[in-house]
């Protein structure tokens, strides 16, 4: 199949980079990926070794990282999903709590934490979720009181990525609870820390190597020195972040159709029913010619969000467009090639099956579509 369009955000060092990056995915993910699927979990020295390789904090300067920008980041999103290598937990480790402690961590919290990031050798997650707060964080009802030059942290969080692996933790808590959203803080808790305790691995209908935990804190004693930028500043930092964890679902998304849409014409080219292949049907050929014209669609806007943000010029509401419609349009389009590969689309031994079930959580997950539709009606 051609190409949907001539892409022009990426550059010769960024292609590059890509090379690297799938060879690392062919020789390192895909052997083992099924298994990891079957263990629910990714196996810690494969953090390592893609720190090894220079595949973390891959926008982060040097020594925090590999000294890129988005674009070398995009290209590993988009080898996660033409892989279909779901449990990977790269991006958000990168993409998603690294550039908080980049962003908001003083000099010496950088230079703690980052380079060990870099190597892989701290598994990062960001624990904003609870039992009964989703996408409104003006809910959360973890606390962290302070006490002398330290914070006491208590309450729990779930549906937390790389929650099992993780090494380093940053916690959305109420630093002044009276304040609402005015009062969050962002603490960062390190593995090991007393009180800091990991729930069961959440069983999931996708997303089966990714490893999703409950975290508990329980009087976790915390230094002050752990606090990211300033005190009840949490929820102010969170929604200037939020636009680029946004732009990571939907650049997973659109690598997805796209990857998925190729596998599917390979298959209807080569599969035969009633003496003739599924491609030569006029029904497969118009929903094929359908979806790559929905999917050149998308990518010259994703694309084009990719270059606003590398200009820092993409908005929240932007943001929330981009995600709302490139999830919605992955999850349709999905449907759709599971449905021509007939009864094998429902076989693990096809990934688009693995590929539907995974793509469910994009309309949930970095906000849902209904928190998207009402950060874009504030613009109308």
């Amino acid at each position: 199949m051609q190409d949907l369009i001539q892409r022009t955000i990426y550059r010769e060092d960024h292609e590059q980079f890509r090379e690297q990056a799938r060879r690392f995915f062919d020789k390192e993910i895909v052997p083992f990926h099924a298994q990891w699927e079957r263990d629910g979990i990714v196996p810690k020295e494969v953090w390592r070794k893609a720190g090894r390789e220079g595949l973390l904090n891959t926008m982060l300067p040097e020594p925090y990282g590999g000294g890129g920008d988005f674009g070398h980041a995009a290209i590993l999103i988009e080898e996660v999903a033409r892989t279909g290598a779901s449990g990977l937990g790269f991006p958000l480790h990168s993409d998603i709590v690294a550039p908080y402690i980049h962003a908001y961590g003083n000099t010496g919290q950088k230079d703690r934490w980052l380079p060990r990031m870099a190597a892989g050798e701290l598994i990062g997650a960001i624990a904003m979720t609870e039992p009964g707060a989703g996408s409104d964080l003006k809910s959360v009802r973890t606390t962290a009181r302070r006490e002398g030059d330290h914070y006491i942290l208590n309450g729990s969080k779930t549906f937390i990525t790389n929650g099992i692996n993780s090494e380093i933790v940053i916690v959305v808590a109420k630093t002044n609870p009276e304040l609402g959203a005015k009062g969050v803080s962002l603490i960062v808790v390190e593995e090991g820390t007393p009180g800091f305790s990991k729930g069961r691995k959440l069983e999931k209908i996708g997303l089966m190597a990714q490893d999703t935990s409950e975290l508990f804190f329980d009087n976790v004693k915390v230094p002050v020195d752990n606090l990211l930028g300033e005190e009840n500043m949490g929820f102010k930092y969170l929604m200037k972040e939020l636009a680029q964890e946004r732009l990571v679902v939907a650049v997973r998304a659109a690598a997805s159709i796209e990857a998925f849409l190729q596998k599917t014409v390979d298959y209807t080219r080569e599969r035969k029913a009633f003496g003739q292949t599924v491609f030569e049907f006029q029904n497969t050929r118009f929903k094929l010619a359908e979806a790559k014209a929905q999917a050149t669609m998308l990518r010259v806007f994703v694309d084009d969000c990719m270059r606003l943000h590398m200009q820092r010029q993409l908005t929240p509401e932007r943001a929330a467009m981009v995600k709302l419609n490139a999830t919605q349009l992955q999850n349709r389009l999905l449907d759709e090639f599971l449905q021509l590969h007939g009864g094998y689309g429902y076989m693990t031994e096809y990934q688009v099956g693995r590929a539907w079930t995974d793509a469910r959580i994009g309309r949930i997950y970095g906000g849902s579509d209904e928190i998207m539709k009402e950060i874009i009606a504030r613009t109308l």
